[in-house]
């Protein structure tokens, strides 16, 4: 049986073995401002899906993760669906995501009705990455 709640407390240890991008501070807010979800399967946290608020007033998914032997088998459409359900409840017309242009997450966000809107480059040497592409959705 699947389920997706909030992220608790008593997820920060699976949290933190998926999520290395996120400080323990932001953790925490997450946690208290139910900006994160977890995807549960038969009790046993397998994915985790956060967000924030772009300009201050648009939802935007800053991560989505499926464990690797949960992957292709829905999950991330699960999490996905239930976020944009959750963000329309709350009043929001728009929702973003991005992923690097080097990553296959894009077309997964297309199949997904994401329309491309954008990108930029960071070339300063310790932050430079691929370009980061912009993907954005009416809800």
């Amino acid at each position: 049986m699947v389920n997706i709640r909030y992220v608790q407390a008593e997820d920060k240890e699976f949290w933190r073995s998926l999520d290395k991008h996120l400080s323990e501070a932001e953790l925490e807010n997450k946690i208290r401002d139910k900006r994160g979800y977890v995807l549960l399967l038969d009790g046993e946290p397998i994915g985790l899906l956060r967000y924030n608020l772009f300009w201050d007033n648009t939802p935007f998914c800053t991560l989505l993760y499926i464990m690797c032997d949960h992957r292709y088998k829905g999950c991330g459409k699960m999490l996905m669906e239930y976020w944009e359900q959750d963000m329309r409840a709350q009043g929001y017309g728009m929702i973003m995501t991005s992923t690097q242009v080097d990553e296959s997450a894009q077309h997964f966000y297309r199949k997904l009705g994401y329309k491309d809107c954008g990108g930029f480059v960071i070339d300063i040497a310790e932050y430079a990455q691929p370009m980061e592409l912009f993907l954005v959705k009416s809800i």
